[in-house]
């Protein structure tokens, strides 16, 4: 698991590094995240040990998302004038990510759909 999470490291610093490089105007980790997809995509040496360290941080995600809730609560003066568009944008940003995810998934696993309705017969 830890070469997995070392993987995942490394993806993320050369989103770093292309960015820098590039000036493009995207974040790193997001470049370094379709790096990692490219690299899944096309089955590169070592991609396979990325799941377990990826299921990991999922399973924990708690954690990561824990310090940005103290962080809104011990600095709420900062953010309490903005807060009704705070809270529309998590709102709306969930709904429309789940929406896109269901979408993206009925349109990259149509064979587990039509596997489920004949195993259903």
């Amino acid at each position: 698991m830890l070469d997995g999470l070392l993987i995942l490291l490394v993806f993320q610093f050369l989103g770093e590094v292309l960015i820098h490089f590039t000036g493009l105007p995207l974040p790193a980790p997001v470049v370094g995240m379709v790096l990692l997809l490219l690299a899944l995509m096309f089955n590169l040496p070592g991609s396979d040990r990325v799941s377990e360290a990826a299921g990991m941080l999922i399973r924990h995600i708690s954690l990561l998302i824990f310090p940005l809730g103290v962080g809104i609560v011990l600095q709420w003066s900062r953010y309490q004038d903005y807060a009704l568009a705070l809270t529309v944008a998590v709102v709306f940003g969930t709904i429309l990510t789940m929406v896109l995810v269901t979408l993206l998934l009925k349109l990259l696993m149509p064979g587990e759909r039509h596997h489920e309705e004949h195993h259903h017969d």
